[in-house]
């Protein structure tokens, strides 16, 4: 799979589906975790392909933890998936 190609758009928009309304996952590497096994299912991409996409979403606006992961009380904060960055 060539990250380049993707539409990272569309694919923040598969992983919101997979997130049940006002239950984003909680925690900086559990969210991450959970991302990568959902594009690993739905992309069937290896999981170091789906870990790359995570960097990328997270990079580009798609994917924001409103914690701080290298602060321990600011680690177990939540995600939030952008489906439409401007």
């Amino acid at each position: 799979m060539e990250i380049d190609q993707v539409d990272l758009e569309e694919i923040a928009q598969k992983l919101q589906r997979h997130i049940p309304p006002g239950e984003p996952p909680v925690g900086y590497l559990r969210g991450r975790s959970y991302f990568r096994d959902v594009l690993v299912h739905e992309l069937r991409c290896s999981e170091m392909e789906a870990e790359q996409l995570v960097d990328t979403l997270e990079m580009n606006g798609y994917l924001h933890f409103s914690g701080d992961p290298s602060e321990r009380s600011l680690a177990d904060s939540r995600w939030k998936i952008v489906p439409h960055v401007p």
